[in-house]
């Protein structure tokens, strides 16, 4: 097997790009390390901590760069993902990025073709995927544990904190931005069943102040096989511990039942000062000294390892794609107030 070292240029290095720029810093099959930030106090914060070869708040420098052969695209907002995307994968980069592919179908089916065409690895930021917890319920699915599944759900809160942060950046609906990982997690597991039919509906009677976003959004799927999946998602929890994420998850099979409790109330920090808190309770996780809680981290050292050994990766972008034509579906269910059929006439 061959093994080469490659030089990554991380594009964006908030909250999630500093997890990735820092899992780039850790793996020895990254050479050389490229930053693009236009947050000159978080660019020197980083310069200061991490062994960096270059450093720019222009991201199409890293893009014009030829010692660059990996890109990371982490950055906000989500309208910003194609254009990026688009010119690394024309530079012959191979592309790692950030969820949702794009904001249309069309752009997300001409990333996937030019990723094709010029024989790159193309991935897209399902982090959940490399949850331990979630990847035993694709295992045991596999191995027909339960039997044949006939139902599963995943309801997922976070709290208003994120929920204005991403409802601020981008006019995206909680099944774009944040059930979109659930419904991604619930299709790869049942794989190969289809959706055939979607109905949703979202209530809001906080953020619907301000905006139109709505609370939260639930998402009844039927799949070609007739087994259904549930999928709930809503960002306005009291605020708590930064960036704190719910979930539970049950599924349902001829032969038995599997319940998951994603919850982070294993670790149960109370102090005077803050109250109870539950650290390492985000989604993608958060370093802790020498290792790092949650699955970002590894998402990332997956794909430098496929891309340095020449592998596949884990989440195809077609799946991502087809996670976006179901979201997509739920949100005009929710907008039409009625069940919509797919696949949908384009």
């Amino acid at each position: 097997m061959m093994i080469n070292q490659i030089n990554v240029g991380v594009i964006g290095t908030g909250w999630c790009g500093g997890i990735r720029a820092n899992a780039c810093h850790d793996n020895p099959l990254v050479n050389k390390l490229f930053l693009a930030e236009t947050n000159t106090k978080r660019l020197n914060e980083l310069k200061n901590s991490l062994d960096i070869e270059g450093a720019t708040e222009n991201w199409k420098e890293l893009i014009n760069n030829d010692e660059i052969d990996t890109i990371i695209i982490s950055a906000t907002p989500e309208t910003t993902h194609y254009p990026m995307a688009l010119a690394a994968l024309e530079a012959g980069k191979n592309v790692f990025l950030e969820k949702p592919i794009s904001t249309t179908l069309e752009e997300a089916e001409e990333l996937i073709n030019v990723s094709i065409k010029n024989n790159l690895k193309f991935t897209i930021g399902y982090s959940q995927r490399f949850n331990a917890k979630y990847a035993y319920v694709k295992k045991s699915l596999q191995e027909n544990i339960i039997g044949e599944p006939v139902t599963c759900l995943v309801s997922r809160h976070i709290t208003r904190e994120l929920g204005e942060k991403i409802s601020g950046r981008t006019a995206l609906s909680p099944a774009a931005m944040e059930s979109t990982h659930d419904l991604d997690f619930l299709l790869w597991c049942l794989q190969p069943r289809k959706p055939v039919k979607v109905y949703s509906q979202t209530a809001g009677k906080l953020f619907s102040k301000k905006s139109n976003t709505p609370d939260h959004q639930w998402i009844i799927v039927t799949l070609d096989d007739g087994m259904t999946i549930t999928v709930g998602g809503g960002w306005i929890l009291p605020l708590g511990y930064p960036n704190y994420s719910h979930t539970w998850i049950e599924v349902i099979g001829t032969d038995g039942s599997l319940f998951i409790d994603d919850s982070h109330k294993d670790v149960h920090l109370n102090t005077v000062k803050d109250g109870i808190r539950y650290p390492m309770s985000s989604m993608p996780g958060e370093p802790v000294e020498h290792t790092h809680a949650g699955p970002m981290h590894e998402e990332t050292m997956h794909f430098i390892n496929a891309v340095a050994t020449d592998k596949p990766v884990l989440v195809k972008p077609e799946e991502a794609k087809a996670v976006m034509e179901l979201y997509i579906a739920a949100d005009l269910s929710a907008e039409r107030g009625e069940p919509i059929t797919l696949p949908r006439n384009k």
